[in-house]
Protein backbone atom coordinates (compact mmCIF):
# COMPACT_ATOMS: atom_id res chain seq x y z
CA UNK A 1 0.00 0.00 0.00
CA UNK A 2 1.13 3.49 -0.81
CA UNK A 3 1.76 5.78 2.16
CA UNK A 4 -0.05 9.13 2.17
CA UNK A 5 1.82 12.19 3.50
CA UNK A 6 0.28 13.95 6.50
CA UNK A 7 1.44 16.71 8.82
CA UNK A 8 1.75 16.19 12.56
CA UNK A 9 -1.26 18.48 13.15
CA UNK A 10 -3.35 16.50 10.67
CA UNK A 11 -2.51 13.21 12.36
CA UNK A 12 -3.25 14.67 15.80
CA UNK A 13 -6.62 15.94 14.56
CA UNK A 14 -7.52 12.47 13.22
CA UNK A 15 -6.38 10.79 16.46
CA UNK A 16 -8.54 13.21 18.48
CA UNK A 17 -11.54 12.48 16.25
CA UNK A 18 -10.97 8.73 16.61
CA UNK A 19 -10.73 9.04 20.39
CA UNK A 20 -13.97 11.08 20.50
CA UNK A 21 -15.77 8.60 18.24
CA UNK A 22 -14.73 5.62 20.35
CA UNK A 23 -14.98 7.07 23.85
CA UNK A 24 -17.88 9.55 23.58
CA UNK A 25 -20.01 8.97 20.49
CA UNK A 26 -20.03 5.16 20.46
CA UNK A 27 -21.20 4.81 24.10
CA UNK A 28 -23.86 7.49 23.50
CA UNK A 29 -25.23 5.63 20.47
CA UNK A 30 -25.16 2.29 22.31
CA UNK A 31 -27.17 3.88 25.12
CA UNK A 32 -29.66 5.33 22.60
CA UNK A 33 -30.10 1.89 21.01
CA UNK A 34 -30.63 0.33 24.42
CA UNK A 35 -33.23 2.93 25.42
CA UNK A 36 -35.05 2.61 22.08
CA UNK A 37 -35.05 -1.18 22.38
CA UNK A 38 -36.77 -0.86 25.74
CA UNK A 39 -39.73 0.85 24.07
CA UNK A 40 -40.90 -2.45 22.67
CA UNK A 41 -41.70 -3.50 19.09
CA UNK A 42 -38.57 -2.93 16.97
CA UNK A 43 -40.35 -3.15 13.60
CA UNK A 44 -42.05 0.21 14.00
CA UNK A 45 -39.63 1.82 16.42
CA UNK A 46 -38.26 4.91 14.60
CA UNK A 47 -35.91 5.80 17.48
CA UNK A 48 -34.32 2.36 17.31
CA UNK A 49 -33.85 2.47 13.54
CA UNK A 50 -32.41 6.01 13.69
CA UNK A 51 -29.94 5.00 16.41
CA UNK A 52 -28.90 1.88 14.46
CA UNK A 53 -28.35 4.00 11.34
CA UNK A 54 -26.31 6.49 13.35
CA UNK A 55 -24.25 3.60 14.73
CA UNK A 56 -23.61 2.33 11.21
CA UNK A 57 -22.37 5.72 10.01
CA UNK A 58 -20.19 6.14 13.09
CA UNK A 59 -18.61 2.69 12.77
CA UNK A 60 -17.90 3.46 9.12
CA UNK A 61 -16.19 6.71 10.08
CA UNK A 62 -14.14 4.92 12.76
CA UNK A 63 -12.94 2.42 10.15
CA UNK A 64 -12.15 5.24 7.70
CA UNK A 65 -10.13 7.23 10.27
CA UNK A 66 -8.24 4.12 11.40
CA UNK A 67 -7.42 3.34 7.77
CA UNK A 68 -6.19 6.88 7.10
CA UNK A 69 -3.98 6.77 10.19
CA UNK A 70 -2.66 3.37 9.18
CA UNK A 71 -1.74 4.54 5.69
CA UNK A 72 -0.28 7.93 6.60
CA UNK A 73 3.35 8.90 6.66
CA UNK A 74 3.70 11.68 9.20
CA UNK A 75 6.13 14.34 8.06
CA UNK A 76 7.59 16.76 10.61
CA UNK A 77 8.61 19.78 8.58
CA UNK A 78 10.05 21.52 11.68
CA UNK A 79 12.98 19.09 11.60
CA UNK A 80 13.82 19.98 7.99
CA UNK A 81 17.06 21.91 7.62
CA UNK A 82 18.01 22.80 4.06
CA UNK A 83 21.47 21.37 3.37
CA UNK A 84 22.39 24.25 1.07
CA UNK A 85 20.93 26.92 3.34
CA UNK A 86 18.45 27.83 0.62
CA UNK A 87 14.82 27.38 1.61
CA UNK A 88 12.65 25.48 -0.84
CA UNK A 89 8.94 24.76 -0.81
CA UNK A 90 8.34 21.22 0.47
CA UNK A 91 5.42 19.27 1.89
CA UNK A 92 4.36 20.89 5.16
CA UNK A 93 6.02 24.24 4.53
CA UNK A 94 4.13 27.50 4.98
CA UNK A 95 4.47 29.91 2.09
CA UNK A 96 3.75 33.64 1.91
CA UNK A 97 2.77 34.49 -1.66
CA UNK A 98 2.31 37.86 -3.32
CA UNK A 99 -0.10 38.05 -6.25
CA UNK A 100 1.93 40.06 -8.77
CA UNK A 101 -1.09 41.65 -10.46
CA UNK A 102 -2.97 42.71 -7.29
CA UNK A 103 -0.10 42.79 -4.74
CA UNK A 104 -2.41 40.87 -2.39
CA UNK A 105 -0.60 38.58 0.04
CA UNK A 106 -1.81 35.11 0.95
CA UNK A 107 -0.32 32.44 3.18
CA UNK A 108 -0.76 28.72 2.56
CA UNK A 109 0.57 25.56 4.11
CA UNK A 110 0.97 22.52 1.89
CA UNK A 111 -0.70 19.56 3.61
CA UNK A 112 -2.06 16.09 2.85
CA UNK A 113 -5.21 15.57 0.82
CA UNK A 114 -7.36 14.81 3.88
CA UNK A 115 -6.14 17.89 5.75
CA UNK A 116 -6.80 20.49 3.06
CA UNK A 117 -9.04 23.39 4.06
CA UNK A 118 -8.68 26.50 1.92
CA UNK A 119 -10.50 28.69 4.48
CA UNK A 120 -7.74 27.87 6.97
CA UNK A 121 -4.96 28.34 4.40
CA UNK A 122 -4.28 24.61 4.08
CA UNK A 123 -3.85 23.46 0.47
CA UNK A 124 -3.57 19.89 -0.74
CA UNK A 125 -0.20 18.68 -1.94
CA UNK A 126 -2.05 17.57 -5.10
CA UNK A 127 -3.54 21.01 -5.86
CA UNK A 128 -2.31 22.91 -8.93
CA UNK A 129 -0.93 25.67 -6.71
CA UNK A 130 1.04 23.27 -4.49
CA UNK A 131 2.40 21.41 -7.52
CA UNK A 132 3.56 24.73 -9.00
CA UNK A 133 5.27 25.71 -5.72
CA UNK A 134 7.00 22.46 -4.70
CA UNK A 135 10.76 22.71 -5.12
CA UNK A 136 10.80 26.48 -5.71
CA UNK A 137 12.89 28.92 -3.65
CA UNK A 138 12.13 32.24 -1.97
CA UNK A 139 11.97 35.17 -4.37
CA UNK A 140 11.00 33.00 -7.33
CA UNK A 141 7.97 33.88 -9.45
CA UNK A 142 5.56 31.09 -10.38
CA UNK A 143 2.63 30.87 -12.74
CA UNK A 144 -0.44 28.90 -11.67
CA UNK A 145 -3.23 27.84 -13.99
CA UNK A 146 -6.45 28.75 -12.18
CA UNK A 147 -10.04 28.44 -13.43
CA UNK A 148 -10.05 32.19 -14.17
CA UNK A 149 -6.73 32.09 -16.03
CA UNK A 150 -3.05 32.21 -15.17
CA UNK A 151 -2.09 33.85 -11.87
CA UNK A 152 1.48 34.94 -11.19
CA UNK A 153 2.80 34.80 -7.63
CA UNK A 154 6.11 35.65 -6.03
CA UNK A 155 7.25 33.41 -3.18
CA UNK A 156 7.95 36.06 -0.53
CA UNK A 157 8.72 33.73 2.38
CA UNK A 158 9.00 30.03 3.21
CA UNK A 159 8.66 28.79 6.77
CA UNK A 160 9.08 25.29 8.20
CA UNK A 161 6.76 25.38 11.22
Amino acid sequence: MKKVPMTIKGAEKLRAELHRLKSVDRPRVILAISEARAHGDLKENAEYHAAKEQQSFMEGRIAEVESKLGLCEIIDVTKFVPSSGIKKVIFGSTILLVNLSTQKQVTYQIVGVDEADLKQGLISVNSPLARALIGKEEGVEVEVQAPGGIIEYEIAEIRYE
